[in-house]
């Protein structure tokens, strides 16, 4: 992938996350949500006027090359009132995001999405974007319980749906580059450690079944990457099912000369992969990653142990209305 084009900065607007947290102090390169809001013309504090968590990870990316701007939205959080109510109080300009990456087919990523290709469609007078799939996210799927019975999540629209809503639905297994040649879309993520298992219990109803099999591995999720100068890559790693080593493997296997700056993202080490929170540490140490910003499915548990590992200046924790620049 060496025609993908480093950009002079990327400005990354947190519209979803499982947290909110405007006390906390932030490095210079974040702005804490009640800042950005004020910017954005808020005048009295109060809950009307904030951004409101949910479980679910909405970002907003925009590349800035000279005087060019090139913005993309990575996944859409749970729910349409989400990404729609933060949006507005963050000053988002639906209208400019020519592209976006839906990394994997959950509830909590897709569930929001319709409602912003609506706002982007209003925005831009019904210009179409492409918004990049995998085509093993619409089987529907679930959580198996404790006493076996299966817990069925919210199923993805299918493309001709999303081509109604107004996007221009690329299904593919192959990585791409878009906008520009802006922004790397990894293919499938290799597994490549013994203890990165994926999702346990997690589970999926072929079309046409009535039976659950076991799908621990959602194949279908996939990273993606922007190439900041003077920095390196940035990764974006929605809930790292493949594992966030196998995903810092993939990405120096395809950029072997590059250094991996920052990663952003759900790293799944809470519920039952805490276990493997020490393994995974250990190894991410290795890819010598400058910055963390550890986001929704991540844990708290992860979240410590990453700071201990690394530091504070290492890793900057996500809330919903930051935004973070590189």
């Amino acid at each position: 992938m060496s025609q993908l084009q480093m950009v002079d900065r990327i400005e990354i607007k947190v519209l979803v996350d499982n947290v909110t947290d405007s006390l906390s102090s932030t490095p210079h390169s974040v702005t804490r949500e009640w800042s950005l809001l004020e910017s954005r013309g808020m005048r009295l504090i109060g809950g009307g006027a904030l951004c409101c968590a949910n479980h679910g990870l909405s970002l907003l990316v925009t590349a800035y090359s000279g005087e060019k701007e090139r913005t993309l939205l990575f996944d859409g959080g749970p729910v349409d009132y989400a990404v729609e109510r933060n949006g507005i109080r963050m000053g988002v300009d639906f209208g400019a995001v020519e592209a976006i990456v839906l990394s994997h087919g959950h509830w909590d990523h897709a569930g929001g999405l319709p409602r912003a290709l609506e706002l982007i469609s209003q925005g831009n007078d019904g210009t179409p974007v492409p918004l990049y799939l995998h085509p093993g996210m619409f089987e529907l799927r679930g959580v198996r319980r404790p006493d076996g019975s299966v817990m069925p999540m919210a199923p993805v629209p299918l493309p001709q749906e999303w081509a109604r809503l107004g996007a221009v639905p690329i299904v593919t297994t192959v990585e791409q580059l878009c906008l520009d040649n802006t922004f790397f879309i990894s293919g499938e993520i290799p597994r490549v450690t013994a203890f990165e298992v994926g999702f346990p219990g997690h589970v999926r109803q072929p079309s046409g079944s009535e039976t659950w099999d076991a799908d621990p591995l959602l194949v279908d999720e996939r990273f993606l990457a922007c190439h900041v100068r003077d920095k390196g890559l940035i990764l974006f790693s929605a809930c790292s099912h493949a594992g966030i080593v196998n995903v810092l493997r993939q990405a120096t296997e395809v950029f072997p000369n590059v250094k991996i700056h920052a990663v952003i993202g759900g790293l799944h080490l809470s519920g039952p992969n805490e276990a493997i929170i020490s393994e995974t540490v250990r190894d991410m140490g290795a890819f010598n990653v400058d910055v963390f910003v550890p986001a929704h499915c991540t844990g708290w548990r992860a979240v410590n142990a990453m700071v201990r590992e690394y530091g504070e200046s290492a890793v900057m924790p996500c809330a919903v209305g930051k935004m973070y620049v590189f």
